[in-house]
């Protein structure tokens, strides 16, 4: 039997129980994500933009879901400490695929603010809620957010009003924990107002050996001069399967700020969709992935330059050694009448053995005349010039290889505009490529394990 046709049979037979334990938003959608679901399956390598990662094979295997929402017997709060020195955030926790709000300490807001769960949302603003969720994720374009919507059951809601600037970071954690091999479905949804700001930091944090499939749905709204930095940051096991969907929606003069750093995974697949729907719209895309053993990293964009005088720019790199595969295929798409744009792609990759291998297909698609529009790609190895002319000044190889590994990063991590953050990315990164990231130091539970 197909893996779909599981997943359909499963639906059917608990299509009760999924209901009972969301909110009746989240269930409206769930016949036509079905329809779609049927119909897409899961991407496969017989489709372009998965010729290179096979998603279909990843549901394959046998995993549970918790359909019950079962508590987990932990408290993030007591065992989890992965702050960044020098960087007040807002600290919230989604425990596998639901917001964990026992214990959720009191924090001050501003006025209109919201952050926590979609079920109290929708009771709170339900005009604001009715009019955002399920709208950006089409589910009628890819099989895993179809997946996502018809099996999902909480997400975690950021609302920022009109004028509000939230001056710290949020920073959602995201656990997964489970005694078996488990299956979650995450959603987010960001709704920035106009005049808003905010900044967050999604960190995926695996903490047993079992194996986790993730599938993640991210809805983002930004109102006219919104201002909206999300980085991502992604330690899970090597047994953990991550796969991410961005979909970003920008009005006029907005400036949305994406980074994703992998240090530590097994399989992923990140989407991340962006339409420039406002004149003066700016997105800034970027990640750094380090990945040895097998691990498989695969980022894919696409970037809709639909009015004009816009500008984009993406800088992806990666760090390959041993047998690990890496994939970027990126493609902006400039539409008729986005006179005035500014597109820029650019992908740099180091393969440090040759069993490592590299796809990349950056794509451009034009349909204006007066516009500044670039793409590039390089894949190669270590420069053996530099590496020479560092050992003559007396630096071990080691040492040599690590700093030029570490520079080859330098200019994705200075786009982070959180300057702890940013320093405290330097020095993950530092410590990944000296394979000494295994554990957290500010986790009780990593280091009792």
């Amino acid at each position: 039997m197909k893996p779909e046709q599981t997943y359909i049979d499963l639906y059917k037979q608990y299509q009760a129980m999924l209901a009972q334990h969301a909110p009746g938003l989240m269930n409206r959608w769930r016949d036509k994500a079905l329809q779609d679901f049927e119909r897409l399956g899961f991407p496969s390598t017989s489709e372009e933009n998965y010729l290179y990662s096979d998603i279909s094979g990843k549901f394959a295997e046998e995993y549970g879901m918790n359909l019950r929402r079962l508590d987990f017997p932990i408290n993030p709060y007591e065992v989890f400490r992965c702050d960044v020195p020098n960087l007040s955030t807002l600290l919230y926790f989604m425990v596998n695929d639901t917001f964990y709000a026992k214990q959720l300490r009191a924090i001050s807001l501003p006025k209109g603010v919201f952050i926590g769960s979609i079920a109290d949302f929708a009771m709170e603003y339900p005009e604001i809620a009715e009019k955002h969720y399920e709208v950006l994720a089409k589910t009628s374009n890819d099989g895993t957010t179809a997946f996502n919507t018809l099996f999902v059951q909480d997400a975690f809601v950021l609302y920022v009003p009109e004028d509000v600037v939230l001056d710290k970071a949020i920073q959602l954690v995201n656990i997964l924990r489970s005694d078996v091999d488990l299956l979650v479905n995450r959603r987010f949804l960001v709704i920035l107002e106009d005049r808003a700001e905010a900044k967050l930091l999604l960190c995926d944090h695996g903490m047993d050996r079992v194996k986790f499939l993730a599938t993640q749905v991210t809805e983002v709204y930004l109102g006219k001069n919104a201002l909206f930095d999300l980085y991502e940051l992604e330690e899970n096991t090597p047994r953990t399967t991550r796969l991410s969907s961005i979909y970003v929606d920008q009005q006029d003069s907005s400036r949305f700020s994406h980074n994703v750093i992998t240090l530590n995974n097994g399989f992923t697949r990140n989407n991340l969709y962006i339409s420039l729907k406002g004149e003066r719209a700016e997105a800034l895309a970027g990640g750094v992935a380090i990945a040895d053993t097998e691990q498989h990293i695969d980022n894919f964009t696409w970037v809709n330059h639909e009015k004009a005088n816009c500008h984009s720019n993406e800088l992806y790199k990666y760090i390959l050694d041993d047998k690990a595969t890496g994939v970027f295929n990126g493609r902006i798409i400039v539409h008729p009448g986005a006179q005035k744009t500014e597109a820029y792609q650019t992908n740099r990759n180091l393969c440090l053995t040759k069993e490592a291998k590299m796809y990349s297909k950056p794509q451009l698609e034009i349909y204006a005349d007066d516009v500044k529009c670039s793409h590039g790609l390089t894949t190669g190895q270590i420069d053996e010039n530099a590496l020479f002319y560092l050992r003559s000044r007396g630096i071990s190889k080691e040492e040599a290889l690590l700093l030029l590994k570490f520079a080859f990063t330098s200019d994705v991590l200075d786009r982070i505009h959180l300057e702890p953050l940013r320093d405290r990315l330097r020095l993950l990164i530092e410590k990944r490529l000296r394979d000494e990231l295994s554990k957290c130091e500010r986790c009780s539970v990593c280091n009792d394990n």
